[in-house]
C-alpha cells in the first residue's frame, strides 16, 4: 500500500479548500448576474443606475462566474487525480481570470462611488416625491419595496430619507413596512426606529458594500487557488 505523505495530504486539503471558495464565489457571481439581468430594471428605476451598464455587468458576471466554477472543479479534479498537466492549465487560466477580475473589480469599485456621488441627492429627492407606500400598486413603490426587502436596506442613504416625504405626509409614518426586519411584527409601526426593528442602512451604500465584498472574495479565492496549484 502506498504511503500517504502528510505534507502532500495537507496540500490537497488546502487546494480543495481554495477551489471550494472559488466555486462558491463563481456561483455567487452567476446569481448576481441573473439578478442584475432580470431585476436590472428595478435597480435602474430606484437607484438611477444606467440600464446599459447594468446589463453589461450582468453578462460579465455570468461569464466570469461560469468560467470560475468550471476552473475550480477542473482544479479539484486535477488535485484529486494528481494530474500535473490539468493543474498547470488551471493555474495559468486562473491567473488570467484573476487579472480580469482585478481589472473588473477596479472599474466597478471606481465606477460605483461616482454613481453614488452624482445621483445620490437626485435619488433622495425622487424617493421623497414618488414613493407612496408598502401596499401601493404603482411601479416605483413596488420596485422600491422589492429592493429594500431583498437588500435588507431602507431608503437611498438611510431610513431618514423618508423624513418630509410624500409618504410621511400621507401616512404619518417615518418609514414603510418594507424597511422592517420582520414585516409582521407589531413593533414595525412606522415610528420605532430601533436597529432591532428596521434596517437603518441605505440601499445605495448596501449595494456598494455587497459589490466590494464579493469582488474581494472572488479575487482572493482565485488568487489562493492559483498560488496553491502553481
Amino acid at each position: 500500500m502506498a504511503e500517504t505523505h502528510p505534507p502532500y495530504s495537507s496540500f490537497k486539503k488546502l487546494s480543495s479548500f481554495f477551489n471550494g471558495i472559488t466555486a462558491v464565489s463563481g456561483v455567487v457571481l452567476i446569481g448576481l448576474g441573473f439578478y442584475v439581468k432580470f431585476r436590472g430594471a428595478a435597480l435602474t428605476r430606484v437607484l438611477g443606475l444606467s440600464h446599459a451598464h447594468l446589463h453589461h455587468v450582468g453578462y460579465l458576471c455570468l461569464v466570469l462566474g461560469c468560467v470560475t466554477v468550471l476552473l475550480s472543479f477542473t482544479g479539484w479534479y486535477g488535485v484529486t487525480k494528481e494530474n500535473r498537466g490539468t493543474l498547470l492549465f488551471c493555474s495559468l487560466f486562473m491567473i488570467f481570470i484573476l487579472i480580469m477580475e482585478i481589472g473588473v473589480t477596479s472599474v466597478v469599485l471606481g465606477f460605483l462611488p461616482t454613481v453614488q456621488d452624482m445621483g445620490l441627492e437626485h435619488n433622495v429627492v425622487t424617493l421623497r416625491t414618488n414613493y407612496k407606500g408598502f401596499n401601493e400598486p404603482d411601479d416605483y413603490s413596488t420596485d422600491w419595496n422589492s429592493v429594500m426587502e431583498k437588500l435588507k436596506c431602507c431608503g437611498v442613504k438611510n431610513y431618514t430619507d423618508f423624513s418630509g416625504s410624500s409618504f410621511e405626509m400621507m401616512t404619518g409614518h417615518a418609514y414603510p413596512r418594507s424597511c422592517c426586519k420582520s414585516i409582521q411584527t407589531v413593533a414595525c409601526d412606522g415610528h420605532n426606529v430601533s436597529t432591532d426593528i428596521i434596517h437603518q442602512e441605505g440601499c445605495l451604500p448596501k449595494l456598494l458594500e455587497i459589490t466590494k465584498t464579493q469582488s474581494f472574495n472572488l479575487s482572493g479565492g482565485s488568487l489562493g487557488a492559483a498560488v496553491i496549484q502553481a
